[in-house]
């Protein structure tokens, strides 16, 4: 299998941008896809070349197999990575990236199709010897069949997208009453996430422990593990903070685990970079899901064992042998690491905040690592997962990784929207933390994280000498991107600079004539990067920011959306009774559904949206006030 020249990095955010990184290093050229909104995005800069595929939704851009197919002829790319989520685990695409003679970056197809389908992956689990959780092997057919489960195996069950992961599509049921509107939700979102609305049933277990194992897998057919990840601190069935190695547990049950993936991945003739997930409760280990993808938490395990899970993954496509046995896989130290989401953790509600980043300050140090989507000036866009960056810190034991990556969220500062990070410190310091008497339903059940109230923090205003006045006729360089037949290009453009500003050109300069500088034979780091002007509100240093409110919104009778977003459903119609804290519509904004609720009893007065309605932040959806008096009759 010849070595990769060219990769087509089907995704974006900050996956593309760690792909991009590895190529670099290793002498791949990158070629960026991006759609509308991501025009200007950190992935599209750094890469070689960028394509536009058009488009504003995942449906109409990264989810769009044509339109990817046809970058990667055009590009003359010769292979292609599909990074995490969009399609990763899209067996279908693997086959047209293979079918088209460039390399896939993953597993066989066959695998993927296997261990990619949830309900075909817990029977290839079991016919492995690694116990599934209790559960159906088959697709859902209706809300009937949650309500037999249920009965049969207790509440509460969780509906969970058949072909998706990472916490889209899963939705836990506590009663035969939720079943109906939770499979809906479930499906609706599991279609969007992942092109397939199919889900099936588990047994939710109550005080469980998330914990994988990382397995890699060449073509020679040398398979090995490189360790366990803890992932129990989540919100939204969505991970928060993951660790490495899984703490608190004993090395003999580590092992068993292992060996157990091993088993797994070599079952399924397993080729590159998985993730066997598993839910760990009372001493005992089930078999949850396989992702058959690079994780997002990829990092902590590289920071243990030493290795470039990138790098490795396209040289083991290219048909390279791993190059080490299991023998040789050594677990140094500890690494957690938080994800920086563009969230409102107030009230425990993490109401997704979408909205540009004014200011983005990472942090640095010994043995600190962020891996970022976003540079300050970016947009951080409804349409997409809202993670804003990787927060990773490595220390010779888990206390001294936990000091350190609270160092480093606290210098970490972010201006703009609300983030994540007051949430993270006050995990991170929380003692079930600390002593690893957490589970997955932790956060969101028992954990009283205090945070603080929004408040708005504002730089002070710049101050200094005004700009020296203009002169006429002078000229300043622009550095701008241009869009040719759907590829991006970077030029240089001499235009009139503006009456506030003074050019660079020194007094009686003699300036060119408007000119493009550039060519079209390749895009190198198409856009200058923008600085943020350092104002708005700040969410570093543990301080919660302001932001929309949450997403139980109202003024007076108005019941207003807290965010950008797409309403995918009315759940109310004028003249309808509700209660207050009852919802009104389910609003879509970066990925998660949300309950728009009304703050107060009534009855619906105007109903001002309708499902595909795509609606700002404080836009009224209904009107809840008193019942309209009863007209006379004649």
């Amino acid at each position: 299998m010849p070595k990769l020249n060219k990769l087509l990095i089907a995704n974006r955010g900050e996956v593309a941008v760690r792909v991009a990184r590895a190529c670099r290093e290793l002498g791949i050229a990158s070629v960026a896809v991006y759609s509308e909104p991501d025009r200007g995005a950190l992935h599209v800069r750094m890469a070689d070349e960028a394509y536009s595929l058009g488009g504003s939704t995942a449906a109409e851009s990264y989810l769009d197999v044509g339109k990817i197919l046809d970058v990667l002829a055009r590009s003359g790319a010769d292979g292609a990575h599909p990074g995490y989520g969009f399609l990763a685990e899209n067996a279908g695409f693997a086959r047209a990236v293979v079918a088209a003679g460039a390399t896939w970056v993953g597993p066989p197809p066959e695998a993927i199709e296997v261990m990619g389908d949830k309900i075909s992956s817990r029977k290839a689990a079991e016919r492995a010897g690694l116990a599934p959780v209790p559960g159906t092997f088959e697709a859902l057919a209706g809300p009937d069949e949650v309500v037999s489960f249920g009965e049969a195996n207790g509440w509460p069950v969780a509906v969970k997208a058949a072909y998706g992961g990472g916490g889209r599509g899963m939705r836990v049921v506590s009663s035969a009453a939720d079943a109906a509107a939770a499979l809906e939700s479930a499906q609706r979102e599991a279609e969007k996430a992942f092109g397939r609305p199919e889900c099936y049933l588990e047994k939710y277990l109550t005080w469980p422990r998330h914990v994988e194992v990382q397995v890699f897998a060449d073509t020679l057919g040398n398979a090995v593990h490189l360790g366990t990840r803890d992932c129990s601190v989540q919100r939204r069935h969505q991970k928060l903070v993951e660790e490495a190695p899984a703490p608190e547990l004993a090395p003999e049950l580590a092992d068993r685990m292992g060996q157990a993936a091993v088993q797994l991945a070599r079952a399924c003739g397993y080729v590159g970079a998985g993730t066997v997930e598993l839910i760990y409760q009372d001493g005992e280990f089930y078999f949850l899901e396989m992702n058959t993808r690079l994780q997002v938490e990829h990092p902590v395990t590289e920071m243990v064992t030493g290795l470039d899970l990138v790098a490795l993954q396209l040289r083991v496509a290219s048909g390279e042998p791993l190059g080490f046995s299991q023998a040789d896989v050594q677990l140094r130290g500890h690494a957690i690491e938080a994800r920086v989401n563009a969230e409102d953790p107030s009230g425990g509600a993490f109401t997704p905040t979408p909205g540009r980043l004014e200011r983005l300050r990472l942090a640095g140090g010994p043995w600190v690592r962020t891996d970022a989507g976003y540079e300050a000036g970016d947009t951080v866009s409804q349409f997409y997962d809202n993670l804003v960056a990787k927060v990773v810190a490595w220390g010779p034991d888990r206390e001294a990784a936990r000091r350190r990556l609270v160092r480093a969220l606290q210098e970490t500062e972010v201006d703009g929207v609300p983030t994540t990070i007051p949430a993270h410190l006050a995990v991170l310091s929380h003692p079930d933390f600390a002593s690893v008497s957490h589970s997955t339903t932790w956060l969101e059940t028992r954990a009283d994280l205090a945070l603080p109230a929004p408040r708005t923090m504002t730089a002070p205003g710049a101050t200094g000498p005004s700009p020296p006045p203009r002169r006429d006729n002078e000229l300043e360089r622009r550095d701008v991107q241009v869009e040719v037949d759907g590829r991006l290009y970077s030029v240089s453009v001499w235009v009139p600079s503006p009456p506030d500003r003074h050019p660079a050109a020194a007094p009686g300069a003699t300036l060119p004539a408007p000119s493009l500088a550039g060519s079209g034979a390749s895009l190198a780091n198409p856009s200058p990067r923008r600085a943020g002007p350092g104002h708005g509100a700040r969410t570093g240093r543990g301080q919660a920011s302001s932001g929309p409110p949450p997403a139980t919104s109202a003024r007076g009778g108005e019941v207003t959306v807290p965010m950008q977003g797409t309403v995918v459903k009315v759940l109310v119609r004028p003249g309808d009774t509700v209660e207050a804290g009852q919802p009104v519509c389910v609003l879509e904004a970066m990925k998660m559904e949300n309950n728009i609720v009304s703050q107060s009893a009534g009855t619906v007065l105007e109903v001002r949206v309708g499902p595909g309605a795509l609606v700002g932040a404080g836009d009224v959806v209904a009107v809840v006030g008193p019942a309209p008096p009863e007209e006379a009759t004649a």
